[in-house]
């Protein structure tokens, strides 16, 4: 540090920058890692108990230890990647190392990380500090972040409403400034849900950009996919290119050149044809106001060049219940199932896994085949059909505004029952089911103020092709920019 001096910046200023000019700031030695430190954990105490997103936190002086180590790297000339000094905290369905890993249960409690995930293994090398966990609901089941071991997590646009989930947490430390990027995971909106309700972008990448690993469910868990949070779209992209490419630790996992998501994200999309998919002709029940804010987007879009027409693809939604409800009770009661087998631990599981579990002692091996089937059909057939008309497709992020935190899921949506705590959520499933890359965009808010998102959906294997769109409509919206929470004291 002696060969190295660095002219105060006010730490109001460093976690307001993206993540991206944070990076530039640090590898142009303008600011310490110490400083970003520094500013990241004064953010943190200053409004996570507000909030109770990021749990779980390391010490704070072996923190700035690291964040002087990372000082010292870079006056040595050993510059280790983009997020060179970044304080990072980590989803907590996700192994760091010397970390919590509870998913949220009583029955993890006390539990801590042998060894890394893939994506932290990744963002360490690319010069993360990891500095604790962020919150999820109990086993990241529902979209609603809360569970007995660390609590409730509130939005930052509404003190008493959810923050969505799984990465809850997440997209609240972002949205609060409190971190420059964040890692989530999706299986039923889990990244997608978050971000629309927290006023950010995130990204369900395809199946198999992000390795899921190490894992003993690699041949079985398609579902579940880890991707990139952030305040821009070319943070998320950044963060897309830690985080992708194949390891041999999850053979299914695809071999691509990260280095497109580093490049210029500037496109032409003029010409570009999107389908608007609205509720899916009545399909999936919406509360009012939702509709008409997802579609006022397309406003946006058109205004791009894009052609914008009113599509669904021929596939029978009920069918793609049918299938996720199967598929999901089918893993989640393998994954859970010795717990719920054990009369000790059973009552330390949540309405939720108990249900998934014994969903799964419904099931035949038939009924398993027969719905994967079904999804082949779903996915190289109706999906593949529909995108040989479209470029892209656009369908609102959730059916239903942020909604009392206090209330686990929402029974009703426009008047009509929700059987399962995850049916408000279907409207994410076909893409799950899909694989297909699915960005969620701001699009506004309620007449309460609180945010909603679209998603953007491409196909297969064309991240940086959504990504470009999503760029294109980041500029000529704002909204994150436009519209912070209001508690962080900023003019958008």
């Amino acid at each position: 540090m002696a060969n190295v001096a660095f002219a105060a910046t006010p730490a109001a200023e460093i976690t307001g920058w993206d993540a991206t000019v944070l990076s530039a700031r640090i590898k142009a030695k303008d600011v310490s890692c110490v400083e970003v430190m520094d500013a990241y954990l004064a953010q943190i105490k200053r409004f996570n108990p507000r909030i109770n997103a990021i749990i779980g936190m390391a010490d704070e002086g072996a923190l700035r230890a690291q964040a002087a180590e990372r000082d010292r790297q870079l006056a040595a000339g050993q510059y280790l990647g983009w997020m060179h000094g970044f304080p990072q905290a980590i989803k907590d369905t996700a192994l760091a190392k010397g970390f919590v890993y509870t998913s949220g249960s009583p029955l993890l409690k006390g539990n801590i990380a042998k060894y890394d995930s893939v994506i932290v293994e990744r963002a360490k090398a690319a010069g993360a500090i990891v500095i604790g966990k962020t919150n999820v609901p109990e086993w990241a089941l529902g979209s609603n972040t809360f569970n007995p071991l660390w609590g409730t997590t509130w939005n930052p646009y509404d003190l008493k409403k959810t923050v969505g989930g799984s990465s809850g947490g997440a997209g609240a430390a972002l949205a609060m400034r409190m971190l420059p990027v964040a890692d989530g995971s999706d299986m039923g909106g889990s990244i997608r849900n978050p971000s629309a309700y927290n006023n950010v972008y995130g990204l369900r990448p395809g199946a198999g950009t992000v390795p899921l690993a190490p894992s003993p469910e690699v041949f079985v868990q398609q579902y579940a996919i880890e991707g990139p949070m952030g305040r821009t779209v070319k943070d998320v992209a950044m963060l897309l290119s830690v985080q992708a490419g194949h390891d041999p630790r999850a053979p299914l996992s695809v071999q691509l050149d990260t280095a497109q998501f580093t490049g210029d994200l500037q496109s032409d999309v003029k010409g570009k044809k999107i389908a608007w998919m609205g509720d899916w002709n009545g399909y999936f029940a919406m509360e009012p106001g939702v509709i008409d804010l997802c579609k006022s987007s397309l406003k946006v879009f058109e205004s791009l060049g894009c052609i914008v027409e009113e599509a669904v693809p021929a596939f029978d939604p009920a069918m793609l219940w049918k299938i996720w409800l199967t598929q999901r009770a089918w893993i989640m009661g393998n994954y859970l199932g010795d717990y719920y087998a054990n009369p000790a631990q059973r009552p330390l599981l949540s309405d939720n896994a108990r249900w998934e579990v014994e969903q799964s002692f419904k099931l035949t091996a038939n009924d398993v085949f027969q719905t994967s089937a079904m999804r082949s059909a779903w996915v190289t057939d109706a999906v593949r059909t529909f995108f040989e008309k479209y470029d892209f497709a656009i369908a609102p992020t959730a059916q239903v505004f942020p909604f009392d935190a206090t209330i686990p899921w929402p029974r009703e949506v426009g008047g009509r029952k929700m059987e399962t705590y995850h049916q408000w959520m279907g409207i994410v499933l076909p893409w799950t089911l899909a694989g297909t890359p699915v960005m969620n965009l701001p699009v506004g808010f309620s007449a309460g103020g609180v945010p909603m998102g679209v998603q953007l959906i491409g196909k297969r294997q064309a991240e940086l092709a959504v990504i470009k769109m999503a760029h294109a409509y980041e500029a000529a919206t704002q909204w994150v920019q436009k519209r912070p929470p209001a508690i962080l004291g900023l003019r958008g």
